[in-house]
């Protein structure tokens, strides 16, 4: 970091010979001080100095991430099936939650493994009741659109302790309709990380 503070912009190879090891071995090290904000890199340019701390750089690229772009494909069943049949779906797609819908893909409520899970472990028999005896209907449910942010996406899994987002665009605002277009999940939050902890190399 002096070395870059002092020099900067100053390439790896640049870096390397001052300290006189080999690139390979620095390459660690730098893609954390860039990924901590300490450093940044250019390419055909170099590393140089910038000091922020982790979490305002962290912050500031996921409030430029658009949910529209990292949003996966919604798993939707109908408000009929059995709670029975929303577990096997659940289990075939590898999923936590479900989103149940209506016509044309309006939102009607969510079922997370949860709610299943009660009336599975309950007197009644699991084909016997609907799925929409489970779950949380329409308008205490948590959404996000596609043009919010990530962080705020992640920021509404966190402080309402859920796994998944419902990810829509309003059909009717005046009638609160809304059509299910996406899933936003923790999973899709670990995937960002791992896609910002990437070692990028000038």
């Amino acid at each position: 970091m002096e070395i870059v503070r002092r020099e900067g912009p100053i390439t790896g190879e640049q870096i390397a010979e001052r300290l006189h090891l080999t690139r390979a071995t620095l390459r660690p090290d730098l893609a954390i001080l860039t990924m901590a904000g300490y450093l940044e890199a250019r390419p055909r340019v170099g590393y140089f100095y910038v000091g922020h701390k982790m979490g305002e750089v962290i912050g500031d690229r996921l409030r430029k991430m658009l949910v529209k772009d990292y949003k996966a494909v919604p798993v939707v069943i109908g408000e009929s099936m059995s709670v029975y049949d929303a577990i096997v779906t659940m289990f075939l797609e590898d999923v936590g939650t479900l989103a149940v819908v209506k016509d044309q893909g309006i939102l009607v409520g969510v079922v997370s493994r949860k709610d299943l899970l009660k009336v599975a472990i309950g007197a009644q028999n699991p084909r016997e009741v609907p799925v929409g005896l489970a779950m949380t209907r329409m308008p205490n449910i948590i959404t996000t659109t596609p043009e919010e942010n990530v962080y705020e996406a992640a920021k509404k899994l966190i402080d309402y302790q859920i796994d998944s987002l419902p990810v829509v665009r309003p059909v009717d605002p005046g009638a609160k309709q809304f059509e299910v277009i996406g899933r936003f999940t923790k999973t899709t939050i670990t995937r960002i990380f791992v896609e910002l902890g990437s070692n990028r190399d000038l």
